[in-house]
């Protein structure tokens, strides 16, 4: 077996290229800085020894104020395949696109101190790709190289929810022993992230019948009325599994006109598969009951798009080999839940173990404070090369971990 640790990779190289990717505004809606992300990591992952691809994001609708559906653009997503005939193959993913939009305040780069680099998507993640990449290519240096293929996405839509790259995921989750994701680290000490809730979006379109607030109010059917009602129903559902969140109520008129629209948006986050299941039975039910009891026509937009990750015994397996080859590294990795959602999500409902941490240690992530602990970069790079090579080795199929 190889000796990969931290001091195998060029820190100095790492750190200018995570630099270089954050001074692009990646913002999800920021079609031309997609591209020139996409561009400079198709060159960046030419290093491989594989076919590297942008693939056209799959088509996205969404909900206009005044209730119409329009189509949303997104960026290309890079794709790259290595060795897809071997028999063992694994799955590595990461997004590039950021929270941050291009007319955002937050654009430039700071040190903290001299480990600390605040900066759009230095953690995520940018920082987890540089990870990715190069522990990829310190894999390849190794001798068992050749009994593992993999495929590498980093789609360009991961912070609204992968809609453009939902099935492609699906696609290239197929086949795989298991996955790894470049998420940052759930805590800045490394934490991984474990189980992880579920979340889904809705926009609920009401259309109601206008008419005259004095003359013939009676002859109206209040689409703001018929909204709010359901957002009191939507709240009682709430249940310890379950959370939801009404977001935002768009619509009405002048105030002597009984509105006849509105555009209610929600997200819900639920912690279990039967919660989710419930939920969807739940939304039929009530908006049924909306349309009967306010007389208005109520369309449904939108709905889970990342299911509850649980952790199962073929997933605890690669968590497992993850902490021994951080024990053998002096790494002390541990793990909890958490509430946020990722493409792990969508992994793991594919059947795929995933650990969808692997990416550096960092925090404040989507504000002005994200920041990167630098040393992270190498030490985590060595964390995944040794988990690659363990995994091309049949470590986690055996169960052997020594």
């Amino acid at each position: 077996m190889s000796a990969i640790t931290p001091s195998t990779f060029d820190a100095a190289a790492m750190l200018a290229q995570v630099q270089a990717w954050s001074a692009i505004n990646t913002g999800t809606g920021n079609l031309p800085g997609l591209a020139q992300q996409a561009a400079a990591l198709a060159e960046a992952f030419a290093a491989l020894p594989g076919a590297v691809e942008l693939i056209a994001p799959a088509p996205v609708t969404a909900i206009a104020a005044d209730g119409s559906a329009f189509d949303k653009p997104h960026g290309q997503h890079l794709v790259v395949r290595v060795r897809p005939q071997a028999n063992r193959r694994i799955l590595l993913t990461g997004h590039m696109d950021t929270v941050f939009p291009a007319d955002h305040a937050f654009q430039h780069q700071r040190w903290l101190d001299d480990q600390t680099l605040n900066g759009p998507g230095v953690a995520d993640m940018k920082g987890g790709i540089a990870v990715m990449l190069h522990a990829l290519i310190a894999f390849e240096q190794t001798a068992g190289a050749s009994s593992l293929g993999y495929d590498v996405l980093i789609n360009a839509d991961e912070e609204t929810g992968s809609l453009a790259s939902a099935a492609l995921i699906t696609e290239l989750a197929a086949g795989k022993i298991a996955a790894l994701t470049y998420e940052p680290a759930a805590l800045p000490d490394g934490t991984l992230a474990h189980e992880r809730g579920g979340t889904g979006n809705y926009s609920i379109t009401i259309t109601g019948k206008s008419a005259h607030a004095g003359r013939n109010p009676h002859e109206g059917r209040n689409a703001i009325v018929a909204a709010a009602d359901l957002i009191l129903r939507l709240k009682a559902l709430e249940r310890d599994d379950l959370t939801i969140n009404p977001a935002r109520l768009e619509g009405g008129a002048a105030n002597n006109v009984v509105p006849d629209h509105a555009v209610l948006r929600f997200n819900i986050r639920p912690k279990s598969t039967a919660a989710m299941d419930g939920f969807e039975r739940d939304i039929i039910s009530l908006l049924r009951d909306i349309e009967t009891i306010h007389q208005v026509v109520a369309h449904r937009h939108g709905g889970v798009t990342r299911p509850p990750k649980k952790v199962n015994a073929a997933a605890q397996k690669l968590f497992d080999l993850v902490r021994q080859c951080g024990a053998e590294l002096g790494q002390d990795i541990r793990w909890q839940s958490t509430g946020g959602v990722c493409d792990g999500n969508n992994i793991a409902a594919c059947g795929v173990p995933v650990v969808d941490t692997m990416g550096v240690r960092g925090g404040a992530i989507h504000s002005r404070q994200e920041y990167l602990i630098v040393p992270s970069l190498t030490a985590r790079a060595a964390l995944s090369a040794r988990v690659i090579e363990r995994l091309a080795m049949g470590h986690l199929e055996q169960g052997a971990i020594s």
